[in-house]
């Protein structure tokens, strides 16, 4: 399969600065565009998710990719922000449409519809899932660029492709929200009228398609949801967590609100470094309360009558997370779990974690914190011995006793790679519908605490804000039953309700506790040996991996009969 892209292989330089002051950008065929090695790997990636013949792939996915090469040449995909340099729009678009093909695989569509109708339309989703992510920016290029062509005429995208060198330049005080109802002047150009012709015969997709291409998200159900998840992956891998980058944000950007809103929050409003604060500052970190802060925040935006603001707590940890605002805990997630102690006062929260020059800069801060800010380590299962520590960087260590919660580990630590790992493979926040401050939920519903866990997960799945057999994902399935990672498992679940087992002995913590009320109600399987957790081996091309959980006795506890997925080809389950 990977052969079709490998007519030559050469090594993609670095992705030069932009400087188009001394003379034009020469044209560039489609075929030398994509010639890169990280954008032949992209494409490589993206025909695997489809899963099509080369014949149907080239139809369905080369074509339109090919034309989009042939509109967007060289320009980039900013002008400071993420991709913003020369090719950053063809890259950003080819990362989207991996990106979403990756989501994609998650959720059975058009959702709700019998399981004969999802499978007649999985092609049709698919492609519409590409197709408004690849053209999700595509605006961009019609109406914040003024292109000028050799012979002194500018240039406009809605002429057709460009026939000559070209230069260009960012317009000054351009409308930033403009793009995103621009892409209906060009998606013609890159979609032809079979594909057009096909999509609208599915009524569902084709509504949700239109509405993208609209810029109309909120109304683009789950599609719309896709591509926004998939924009923030990358975004967030080119950037690659700087807050300095961050800070050099178009003025109107929401990223831009975010910084002045938490600026505003921590200078003039939040108590610091004392019992009852919301905020403690460390010589390396700024904490602050995650749930807390995160409401104060959205109420002062919305106050300021800021456009744009996002409706839940989650999705604010998501655009503060995707630009860089907050740092991301190992685990890749934007809530970390850290004890404060100072003399003989300590609590346990949930916080966001921030450089303390993103809010101050160059001017005075506050004292630093005199106690200690402690994060709250992953311990291991009581029956299962601790996983090896990973190699370190730069090591020589052998992957073979590496102990990887990643069954899809497959990637050489190149461009791709990284951006995979960044895309959050393990726990997306996908969703149907985000759910109102997912992370921190006061109570659960009352019952059994088992009980109420495993009605979490269910949950979880079927909403898709757990997902299966992905990498890192928490929940396989192995040897046709239900595979539950352990500690994974247990640690989200306190996550999103912190402080719930009021029975919990903190000295063996909150997520042991849970697991042991789990397995009090003897719905996993054991081992022949009486131990209750079962080791799966991960198999890659080119990494291994142990993965350890609980097996589930009856699958029927989450998916009705018949509709359990097919097993995890990566785990094989040690008997």
């Amino acid at each position: 399969m990977l052969s079709l892209f490998r007519h030559k292989r050469q090594k993609s330089p670095p992705p030069p600065a932009i400087n188009v002051a001394e003379g034009y950008l020469p044209i560039e065929s489609p075929h030398n565009l994509l010639a890169a090695e990280h954008r032949r790997q992209l494409l490589d990636r993206i025909w695997q998710y489809t899963a099509l013949s080369h014949q149907q792939f080239s139809q369905l996915y080369l074509h339109p990719i090919h034309r989009y090469a042939e509109l967007v040449q060289q320009l980039p995909a900013s002008e400071t922000h993420h991709h913003a340099y020369l090719g950053g729009m063809l890259d950003h678009g080819l990362e989207l449409v991996a990106c979403s093909l990756k989501l994609r695989q998650s959720y059975l569509l058009p959702t709700g519809a019998a399981p004969e109708d999802q499978a007649a339309q999985t092609d049709a989703w698919s492609a519409g899932i590409a197709y408004g992510a690849l053209l999700h920016d595509i605006g961009k290029i019609a109406v914040d660029l003024l292109v000028e062509r050799q012979d002194g005429h500018l240039w406009h995208p809605w002429q057709g492709s460009l026939d000559q060198p070209y230069r260009f330049r960012y317009i000054k005080g351009r409308d930033y929200h403009l793009h995103g109802a621009a892409a209906g002047l060009l998606y013609t150009q890159i979609l032809d009228r079979p594909i057009l012709d096909w999509l609208s015969g599915f009524p569902s997709l084709w509504a949700s398609l239109l509405y993208v291409l609209a810029g109309q998200y909120e109304r683009a159900g789950v599609l719309g949801e896709l591509v926004l998840q998939a924009d923030r992956v990358s975004t967030a891998q080119n950037i690659g967590g700087n807050p300095s980058k961050a800070l050099q944000a178009p003025i109107h950007s929401l990223q831009h609100h975010l910084i002045g809103g938490l600026r505003h929050l921590v200078q003039h409003e939040l108590k610091l470094n004392q019992p009852g604060a919301t905020g403690w500052l460390t010589q390396d970190a700024l904490w602050l309360v995650s749930k807390t802060v995160t409401d104060k925040l959205r109420a002062y935006l919305l106050s300021q009558s800021i456009e744009g603001v996002p409706s839940s707590n989650l999705a604010v940890f998501d655009e503060l997370q995707s630009h860089g605002l907050v740092e991301s805990t190992p685990e890749g997630k934007a809530i970390w779990t850290a004890h404060v102690t100072q003399g003989t006062w300590q609590q346990s929260f949930t916080f966001l974690r921030l450089q303390p020059a993103l809010i101050w800069g160059n001017e005075d801060r506050p004292e630093v914190f005199s106690g200690t800010v402690s994060v709250t380590l992953d311990d291991h299962p009581a029956d299962a011995p601790p996983p090896a520590p990973a190699p370190k960087a730069g090591g020589t260590g052998s992957h073979q006793n590496q102990s990887l919660e990643d069954p899809m580990a497959m990637e050489d630590a190149d461009y791709l790679g990284t951006l995979l790992d960044m895309f959050k493979m393990g726990e997306p926040e996908v969703r149907d519908a985000p759910s109102e401050n997912a992370l921190e939920v006061s109570s659960p519903p009352a019952d059994s605490p088992g009980q109420v866990f495993l009605n979490w997960v269910k949950e979880g799945i079927q909403s898709h804000k757990l997902i299966i057999n992905d990498s890192k994902a928490k929940i396989h399935t192995v040897d046709g039953s239900v595979f539950l990672v352990t500690p994974g498992i247990f640690q989200r679940y306190v996550q999103e309700f912190p402080g719930i087992p009021k029975g919990a002995n903190q000295e063996n913590g909150e997520w042991r506790w849970v697991q042991k009320q789990f397995e009090s109600l003897k719905t996993h399987r054991k081992r022949a040996d009486g131990l209750n957790i079962w080791v799966c081996q991960v198999e890659g091309p080119r990494k291994k991996a142990k993965l350890k959980g609980y097996l589930l006795e009856n699958s029927a506890l989450f998916f009705e009969a018949g509709s359990i997925p097919t097993d995890n080809p990566f785990l094989k389950l040690e008997k």
